[in-house]
Order: structure tokens, then C-alpha cells, then sequence
């Protein structure tokens, strides 16, 4: 059914619409409709009878959007913060506290980790797992006081949220204790390397993809192209307080002798944002660090940048290989 005007106006997460007209006069207007279990949808509404007329639905061979469920949340922080969290899952999928759960976080520069829909993640979904999408302070999902929280002086709260966020969903069974996964990538990469150091027990394995994790040699050097305009985010380092600050969290400057969970660290080549070498040395270092049996695996990609393969194929072979990770760490890699 199509959702109504009102229900449009009126809607909470997930829900992402766009609505812009260059003609004024215009008595139609075009919107798209997506959540994480309702594949992009382009919809025509008549401004005067709101007649609605459904003009493209983004194929998904197979998928039928009746056999899932999403759920948007809130983890209260440890600041008392509600932090919104998007979950989605099979509607088969039991909330006993036995599901894999792969929580996905980001939380910088303001941008938003919206809810939307990825027809990939449905090979996890399908094999039972839960996968969460934390909206940590750092992005503007709430606003830009949202952002403003999760930078600069405030930016431990992106990690400490995301902790705050993986605790509520263990402690509502909505994933099991015992099988909890992190993914996130260049900034996102940053908070992976945070959280691990900060909580390494929580998780069974992380991916940290094409990850800023030597915070302190990367703002330290003026000569990097990205540098100096990167002190608006996170501060900078030759001011003292900032220096100090940041050095509370650079995932490289604080790992020490103790087990860690699994961890896949993917980079590229010829990145230009974060340079390859960063995640070289962080993962030398965990190697000499690390007391535990857990796998620690570095996969350098020759051919890309900062987002990684830019062909399509190219980019699924990527995708597999990363789900393969965390599907072989949860003991369902041979699972049709």
C-alpha cells in the first residue's frame, strides 16, 4: 500500500524523501520513498487531488519485503544520551539472543548514516543475522548540535556511543553476546579502532576498512594535502589541548599488550585520504601486541583508492570478501 501525504509528513525513521521542483508552477511533484526493507521507490503525487502514481521500484530479483522487519531504537549513552539506532532483520530470525549481529557505525563530518535499503546485506540477513546501523554523535542525524557533540573536543562520544549502542542490542537479545561484529570504514575505520581498544571484549571480530588509525603522525604532518583542513574536525595537535585530547584516542597511539578480537583491516593502494601506510603500521604494531590466537589479517588492494574498487564487479568481489570474514568467523561460511 502506498504510504498517505499525511503518513509522508508525519514519518520517523527510516524514511528519506526528495522532493525539489525547478518549476514553480508545477502541480505534480515526484518523492522517493526507501527503508532499510523497501527497495528506492520513485512515487508522482498530484499536488491538487493527491492522486499517487508509482513510477519506479529498484529491482531486487527474489526479494520480497514482506520477510523482513526494521526496528528504529534508542541506547541511552553514557552521558544519558538516547542514541538512535536502525535495525533489520528476517522475520524468521528469533530475538532470543542467539543472532549473529553486525553493527555498522561512521560518525563524522556530519554526515548522516541514513537507513536505507542495500540489496547485498540481504545475503547476510538471509543466513539469520541482524544488522544494525548505530547513528553515533559525530553524524548530523539528529541535527547539527548532533555533529557538534562528536568532534573536535567532544569526539569521544562517537565511540562511546557506539559501545552504548552494541550493549543495548546485547542486553535486548537483540544479537548474541557471543556474536557480535563491527564493520566501518575511514572514519568510520577511526571508530573501529577506538571501540576495539576501548572495549576489545565486546566484539568477536571487526572490519576496518581503509582506516584513519594513526591520528597523531597524520595531523602532525602539514604536508599531506588533507591535513590542515582536517583540524576542523578533530583539532589541532600543535595546540596542546587538542594534542593531548586526541591522543586519548588515536587508535595506533593507544594499543597495548592483550587479546583482541578478530580483525580484518582492508585498505587501497593509491589512497589519497587515508595513505596506505597507516593501516600497515597499525596492524605491525597489533601483531607485536596482541596476545591472543584471534586472526589479524591485512588486505592491501592494488588497483584502488580511498572508496575502494570502482567497478561493479570489481566492487562485489570486495563486498564477498569481507562478508566472508565475518560469515567465517561465525562459523557460517559453508552455509548455502
Amino acid at each position: 500500500m502506498l504510504p498517505t501525504y499525511g503518513e509522508l509528513l508525519d514519518a520517523t525513521p527510516p524514511l528519506l524523501m526528495n522532493a525539489t521542483s525547478p518549476d514553480p508552477g508545477a502541480t505534480k511533484v515526484r518523492y522517493e520513498y526507501v527503508s532499510m526493507v523497501t527497495p528506492r521507490s520513485t512515487f508522482e503525487i498530484d499536488v491538487a487531488t493527491r492522486a499517487k502514481t508509482q513510477l519506479r521500484v529498484q529491482p531486487v530479483p527474489g526479494y520480497d519485503p514482506a520477510n523482513y522487519v526494521s526496528e528504529y531504537l534508542h541506547a541511552r549513552a553514557s552521558d544519558g544520551t538516547q542514541v538512535p539506532v536502525s535495525v533489520v532483520y528476517r522475520k524468521d530470525t528469533k530475538r532470543d539472543g542467539s543472532a549473529p549481529l553486525l553493527v555498522y557505525g561512521y560518525g563524522s563530518y556530519g554526515i548522516s548514516s541514513e537507513p536505507g535499503f542495500d540489496a547485498n546485506r540481504q545475503s547476510l540477513l538471509d543466513r539469520g543475522w541482524v544488522y544494525a546501523t548505530a547513528h553515533v554523535r559525530g553524524g548530523q542525524e539528529m541535527g547539527r548540535g548532533w555533529y557538534e557533540d562528536g568532534k573536535l573536543m567532544h569526539k569521544r562520544n562517537t565511540f562511546t556511543d557506539f559501545i552504548a549502542v552494541t550493549e543495548y542490542l546485547v542486553a535486548n537479545k537483540v544479537g548474541a553476546a557471543d556474536q557480535v561484529y563491527a564493520l566501518g570504514g575511514s572514519a568510520g575505520g577511526l571508530l573501529m579502532g577506538a571501540v576495539v581498544n576501548l572495549r576489545p571484549d565486546l566484539f568477536k571480530a571487526v572490519v576496518s576498512q581503509v582506516p584513519f588509525v594513526d591520528v597523531m603522525s597524520t595531523m602532525l604532518d602539514a604536508s599531506l594535502p588533507l591535513t590542515v583542513q582536517e583540524y576542523l574536525e578533530w583539532g589541532n595537535p600543535n595546540e596542546e589541548k587538542s594534542y593531548r585530547y586526541m591522543r586519548t584516542y588515536s587508535p595506533y597511539d593507544n594499543l597495548k599488550k592483550g587479546a583482541y578480537p578478530a580483525i580484518l583491516v582492508e585498505t587501497s593502494l593509491n589512497d589519497s585520504q587515508v595513505m596506505y601506510w597507516e593501516p600497515a603500521k597499525y596492524v605491525a604494531k597489533l601483531r607485536t601486541l596482541k596476545t591472543d590466537s584471534n586472526v589479524l589479517l591485512l588486505k592491501t588492494i592494488m588497483e584502488a583508492g580511498h572508496g575502494g574498487a570502482s567497478g561493479r564487479y570489481d566492487a562485489l568481489k570486495e563486498l564477498a570478501f569481507t562478508y566472508s570474514f565475518v560469515l567465517d568467523q561465525a562459523g557460517l561460511a559453508k552455509r548455502d
